[in-house]
């Protein structure tokens, strides 16, 4: 495993860094944006993510922010693919998994891809080797073009948490 966390990754743009505590407010805004919450279940209230979000939200491994001009706009994570999921490289699961989320301000302008460009650039040197999966539904368009620009190879479609989910591989 990879020491965690890494040094900040810069982009052209952006800085992927570990959370720190100035983020909440924004993390706070991402999970209770209604657009953010359409393919993930919904949004979650507000109020609820004011008394239970942690003074440092997302701190974890895998776990990166982000960052434009000093302010949080996204996050990107690897998670381990749990066995009980569909969709899967092994049968008994394991695989390291993107997911992302970027505020809706920050949509339309590449943010997202050069963020998950450079998270998936770290990966493959932590990890060389190691294929990366992603899942989303077949109804988020634009995550499904963005995985497919990031060099995502669908392998296969199936039905979870009551929709199509598109499920891809990268390799480096």
């Amino acid at each position: 495993m990879s020491a965690w966390p890494p040094a900040p990754i810069r982009t052209e743009r952006l800085v992927l860094r570990q959370s720190e505590a100035r983020d909440r407010e924004q993390y706070i805004e991402l999970f209770a944006s209604s657009e953010v919450g359409t393919y993930i279940g919904g949004a979650n209230a507000r109020d609820e993510l004011e008394r239970t979000v942690p003074e440092t939200p997302g701190r974890r491994f895998g776990s990166f922010v982000a960052e434009l001009d000093g302010t949080m706009i996204g996050m990107i994570t690897f998670d381990r693919r749990g066995p009980e999921c569909r969709g899967h490289l092994r049968p008994e699961g394991g695989e390291a998994e993107l997911g992302f989320l970027f505020l809706p301000t920050s949509w339309g302008r590449g943010y997202a891809a050069e963020a998950c460009a450079a998270a998936l650039g770290w990966f493959a040197g932590a990890h060389p080797g190691e294929p990366v999966v992603l899942t989303t539904q077949t109804a988020n368009d634009a995550a499904v073009r963005l995985a497919q620009k990031l060099g995502f190879t669908e392998l296969e479609r199936f039905e979870e948490w009551g929709a199509e989910q598109w499920f891809g591989v990268w390799t480096s």
